[in-house]
Order: structure tokens, then sequence, then C-alpha cells
């Protein structure tokens, strides 16, 4: 499994209520726990954006020691020969809660989950946080095995693809 990856830690916070992320990823290995990005404060307070043990795409944000949003795809992610466009878009003021966190592959909005907790209004998310950002894994762990191109992060806006 391969162990590169990017962190930056931010000098200081900027919008942790109101954000996007895109980019596309390539998978090499299937069937075990992979994160594409990871913000990890502590045990408690951490978030990431990974593929589970059963190839499924979650996007956990977990805080003082509990999980306050999460999104967990019933659709597989097994081909390892494609290019997925991915996209969350984080938006914890949007009057519909189901609206709050939101996930798109190649273009089309994700809304089959097998697990859709959504954050209450005005939850802040670990990213844009002054804790380290990493892209390929979360902490020292779950290192993303595979390509990751064109990673963009939108700061105050919550954008489709």
């Amino acid at each position: 499994m391969a162990s590169a990856y990017l962190s930056r830690t931010p000098a200081s916070a900027s919008n942790r209520d109101l954000w996007t992320l895109s980019f596309w990823i390539k998978r090499s290995t299937l069937g075990t726990s992979q994160s594409i990005y990871g913000v990890y404060a502590d045990s408690n307070n951490q978030e990431t954006l990974a593929f589970d043990s059963n190839d499924k795409l979650y996007w956990q944000l977990y805080q003082s020691g509990g999980v306050v949003g999460q999104l967990t795809t019933n659709r597989l992610f097994r081909d390892t020969s494609a290019w997925y466009h991915i996209v969350v878009a984080y938006d914890s003021a949007n009057s519909t809660a189901g609206n709050r966190m939101r996930m798109y592959i190649n273009g089309v909005e994700e809304t089959s989950f097998a697990t859709d907790t959504n954050p209450s209004s005005g939850q802040d998310s670990q990213w844009n946080s002054t804790t380290a950002h990493t892209i390929g894994r979360i902490n020292t762990t779950n290192y993303f095995d595979g390509s990751i191109t064109h990673f963009h992060s939108i700061d105050g806006t919550a954008y489709p693809p």
C-alpha cells in the first residue's frame, strides 16, 4: 500500500461552516480502509472522507467523541481502471438538513446512503480549522493507495460540480 500524502496546517481558521472540495481519484487497492483526506485533532475530534473495507465511500464528522454528520454510500467503488470526480459540499447553515452535507460522483449527486446522519444547523466541520489537514491519509493511518489529482478547496461556498 502507498504511504505518500500531503499535509498542511492552516495558520488561522477560515470558514468551517461553508466550503467545497473537488478532486479526481483513481483507486489501486480494494478492500481496505483508505482516507482521501483527513483532519485529525484527536481521537474525539476528526473528519475524513474515505473508502471503507467494503469499498463504500464515507464522509464522517466526529466531534466531542461522537458522530455529528456522516454519509456512507450504498454504492461500491471497485473499478480500479476508472477515474472518479468527487465533490463534497458542506453547508451547515442550510435550512434543509439533507443539504448540509452533499456528495457528487462524476457530476451526479449521490442520494442513496447506508448511513445518512445530518449535522445540526451551524455545526462546525474540522475542515478549515487550525488542525493538520492531510490528503491521502488521516492522522498516521488509512493511507490512500491510488492517484489523487486536481484537489481544490473552495472556502465560503457550497458548489455543486
